[in-house]
């Protein structure tokens, strides 16, 4: 069985997503964001007035990863999560967790790289050992998919690591204390220009990830019922941040002022991450998706098409 009915629920995120919702009152939005200083997870931060003009008031802090994001989504103290792996979005499901996905959020892996010290004997991922400890956010989250497959499908022998954020992970790489780290541009772009580190491995060096949409928004079940209006309202102006993101100069001044980063490193985020890859309307690898979720043993096995359907309500927000 091959997840079709999934497929055929998220092409209908089209006409949602671009249909015009009147803004009403202004409505408040808890949102719970993984790795919230990344480029890619940032339209709930830079776009507020955006959302703002659309009836919206988004209150967002961050996590270290999809483990911690998908906990207070699940809780219910947040209504949205952002940057959920899609595999780890569906082990919560299918434990009978209440989250639903609402949205795509990213399709790829090119933006995620790992890295070692500058002066590291480790050259590439072959020649990684059973002692390397080579890092990942939290469980579930894109990251890990990606570092699984290093280990399954490209053959590296090395021990999967949690490390949580970006900065404790850079930490614990300058430190000695894992061998090989992973980030997301533009951090640690800085250091690699300055000869602190090194990059060996992308998420795109794994062809079956390379055009499979790895991370998801996902909604609180509670929240989907009671606030249809509102996520419509959410998904509207989700998407026009996102192109104002791309379009406008001043996107990037906000982006540097909000990480922190100089103006010509946060400016680089976008040549990672695109507006493609970025595009809340389009997901794609799902069979494969699905397929590497069982070998991972993410889920025990694949959803039904009943189950995919639920796991995606689309229909309710038509």
């Amino acid at each position: 069985m091959r997840p079709v009915a999934f497929t055929r629920a998220l092409a209908l995120i089209a006409p949602l997503a671009l249909a015009a919702f009147p803004a009403s009152a202004e409505d408040a939005l808890k949102v719970a964001i993984g790795q919230i200083n990344n480029w890619e997870n940032q339209p709930p931060t830079l776009g507020a007035a955006i959302f703002k003009k659309h009836g919206l008031a988004l209150e967002t802090f961050g996590t270290q990863g999809a483990g911690e994001t998908l906990q207070p989504v699940i809780a219910g103290s947040a209504e949205l999560g952002v940057g959920i792996g899609v595999a780890g979005a569906m082990r919560a499901f299918a434990k009978g967790a209440p989250v639903r996905a609402l949205l795509p959020g990213f399709t790829g892996t090119g933006d995620l790289y790992w890295y070692v010290k500058a002066d590291s004997p480790i050259k590439s991922l072959k020649d990684a050992t059973e002692k390397t400890t080579i890092a990942y956010s939290t469980s579930g989250s894109s990251s890990n998919n990606i570092v699984i497959a290093f280990v399954n499908e490209l053959g590296a022998k090395a021990k999967p690591t949690a490390t949580g954020a970006l900065p404790g992970t850079l930490t614990a790489v300058m430190s000695g204390q894992v061998d090989i780290g992973w980030a997301a541009p533009p951090f640690g772009l800085k250091e690699v220009q300055d000869g602190q580190i090194r990059i060996i491995a992308r998420g795109s060096d794994v062809p079956a990830l390379r055009d499979m949409t790895s991370r998801l928004q996902v909604v609180n079940t509670a929240g989907l019922e009671r606030r249809k209006d509102v996520l419509k309202r959410y998904m509207a102006a989700y998407r026009e941040t996102l192109d104002w993101m791309y379009a406008d100069p001043a996107a990037i001044d906000r982006y540097a002022e909000w990480s922190k980063l100089p103006k010509p490193i946060a400016a680089r985020a976008p040549e990672y991450m695109t507006r493609k890859n970025m595009e809340p309307l389009r997901i794609s690898g799902l069979p494969g998706i699905m397929d590497d979720a069982v070998k991972f043993k993410y889920i025990p096995a694949l959803l039904s098409d009943a189950q995919l359907k639920e796991a995606l309500p689309v229909d309710a927000l038509k």
